[in-house]
């Protein structure tokens, strides 16, 4: 599979991350019911395609994800680079409480070094901003758990170019995590620019957007408790917006014996400030089909062409 640096001094890792959002088990963000034996099935069969990176949360089912992840790599540690977030709590009613605080950071790790049964995070990245904590607090407690060897490389997901302005002095940030997607494009104007100019990689969450780029989409065949029943993006108003640009890019993806999914997963690696594109999956069937988007690049009449469909569809 492709490979592209993490930042100016990471490591190289595939343009397709395993997410493991989705194999995280009820909760207030999650997808519906789970196999734990087929989530960690999916995660062996990235590895075994090739996928050397994971990407998941404290959060994801309140720790579940997590130990799936750390169980199914056992024994294949030294083949992949796990990345997790923090900053994230389940509060009394079990939603998320966002919290940055110093001493809350460095108990999360140790929590997540447990459920992960490793001995350090290779990517460490605080998952929303905490407006009730100074960054530079925040920042420096992530540069402790560097210093003490729990952690390789420190990152931040959904953080904008202020915040990143703040933490930069402090200690370099190997990442960005933010949402990118043919019809999420928000990064393109200030963050692309600002991390291709200061050496950050990176690494985008919901390429398909969160199933409705795939081409397979069907809102009957979500789950009572499934998150997407409640996101704007799948409300009534948009939804048949969003599956009618999925049919004007069905013709290009199929010129290339692609599916539509793998043709969101190529279009948000077209450039290379982007590092890696974090697709998630459930089943080793799912797996199998998203790393066929490695290798698969648009040509510039067909970027040009889904620009002018994504005009019309604004």
């Amino acid at each position: 599979m492709e490979t592209r640096r993490l930042g100016t001094n990471g490591p190289h890792i595939t343009t397709i991350g395993f997410g493991a959002w989705a194999v995280d088990g009820p909760w207030q963000f999650g997808w519906g019911p789970v196999d734990d034996r087929e989530s960690a099935a999916a995660i062996r069969a990235a590895l075994d395609a090739g996928v050397n990176w994971i990407d998941t949360a404290a959060v994801y089912g309140f720790g579940h994800s997590e130990k799936i992840v750390g169980e199914a790599v056992k024994g294949r540690r030294d083949e992949v680079f796990i990345a997790t977030k923090c900053g994230l709590l389940g509060g009394e009613t079990k939603s998320p409480v966002r919290s940055l605080r110093p001493k809350s950071i460095t108990a999360e790790a140790d929590a997540s070094l447990r459920r992960l049964g490793v001995d350090h995070i290779d990517l460490y990245q605080f998952h929303w901003p905490d407006v009730n904590t100074p960054v530079e607090d925040s920042w420096g407690a992530m540069v402790e758990l560097v210093e003490a060897g729990k952690v390789r490389y420190a990152g931040v997901s959904n953080f904008d170019v202020p915040l990143l302005e703040k933490i930069l002095p402090i200690h370099p940030v190997t990442s960005l995590q933010p949402p990118y997607s043919l019809i999420k494009r928000g990064i393109e104007a200030e963050l692309v620019p600002f991390c291709r100019e200061h050496g950050i990689g990176i690494v985008v969450y919901s390429p398909m957007q969160a199933g409705l780029l795939t081409g397979k989409f069907d809102p009957d065949r979500l789950a009572p408790d499934d998150w997407r029943r409640r996101a704007a993006w799948f409300a009534p108003e948009n939804l048949d917006r969003n599956l009618a640009l999925v049919e004007h890019l069905r013709p290009i993806a199929a010129r290339y014996g692609k599916s539509v999914g793998q043709l969101a997963i190529a279009w948000v690696l077209r450039d290379t400030a982007v590092t890696s594109a974090i697709v998630g999956a459930r089943r080793p069937d799912q797996v199998r089909e998203n790393v066929e988007a490695s290798g698969f690049h648009l040509g510039e009449a067909d970027l040009a062409e889904i620009e002018a469909i994504l005009a019309t569809q604004s």
